[in-house]
């Protein structure tokens, strides 16, 4: 039987596992640890300044009332971001990571391609325009390795529209890769939940490189990659990484 070649790993809401997610100490943590690919979510705040923040309200990570939406930045930035049901009062002093701050950390690592995702909540409380207008801008110094991915395909098909280099699906049911819409755009990226791909055969889609979500188990990710799966998405990297036989550096 060939051997399969392990797949390449995306950082989880950086290195989730081990500390408080879409946080910088996630993210810095997933960069040393060798990752090559950094995912995270983009929420704006009420005074419209871009967030890293996956839910749609602070209660999980935050232990706050209400949405990311409802608070300004400076008020946004008070609260802990430590995931105390996770890791108890270890991270308290851990604060809700901007955008700003994560194109700060790559210029210092050009090698690191980020997948930065634009929440539904945020495009439908701010309008696609609006959302594109702030992150596109805040994303120029890295544009050349930033990919914009979404559920939402027509904000990436105006993404595309407006000259955006890279643009990933992102889709729950390998089922959605018959819409239509996606011939549009021409992503480079398709990203599947792993539940919802189908239990045997080959999956590509023409032109775009597929990666899957969320998977921690190396045989599962190595037989995906044998179905043609190019990259796994997973909170847990330094230990995927090990079980793929990788250093798995902390």
């Amino acid at each position: 039987m060939p051997s399969v070649t392990p797949p390449e790993l995306i950082a989880h809401r950086g290195y989730a596992s081990a500390y408080p997610e879409n946080t910088l100490p996630a993210l810095e943590a997933a960069v040393k640890a060798g990752a090559r690919y950094l995912e995270c979510d983009v929420q704006l705040s009420s005074d419209r300044e871009p967030v890293l923040f996956h839910d749609l309200t602070l209660e999980r990570q935050c232990r706050q009332p209400g949405m990311i939406r409802d608070y300004s930045l400076a008020r946004l930035l008070e609260f802990s971001a430590g995931c105390p049901d996770r890791f108890g009062g270890r991270f308290a002093e851990v604060r809700i990571a901007t955008l700003a701050e994560l194109v700060e950390l790559l210029r210092g690592y050009p090698g690191i391609i980020p997948f930065i995702e634009l929440k539904l909540n945020s495009l439908n409380d701010f309008g696609q325009d609006v959302v594109l207008d702030i992150i596109l801008e805040q994303l120029r110094q890295i544009r050349q390795r930033a990919v914009l991915i979404s559920y939402e395909l027509g904000a990436l098909l105006e993404a595309r529209r407006r000259g955006w280099p890279a643009v990933g699906a992102v889709m729950d049911s390998w089922d959605e890769i018959r819409q239509p819409e996606l011939a549009a755009f021409g992503p480079a990226y398709i990203f599947c939940a792993a539940e919802g791909l189908p239990a045997s055969g080959q999956l590509s889609f023409p032109g775009a490189r597929l990666a899957v979500f969320e998977v921690a188990a190396p045989e599962v990710a190595l037989a995906l990659a044998g179905r043609g799966v190019e990259l796994i998405e997973t909170f847990a990297l330094v230990e995927t990484q090990k079980g793929l036989g990788g250093t798995g550096t902390p």
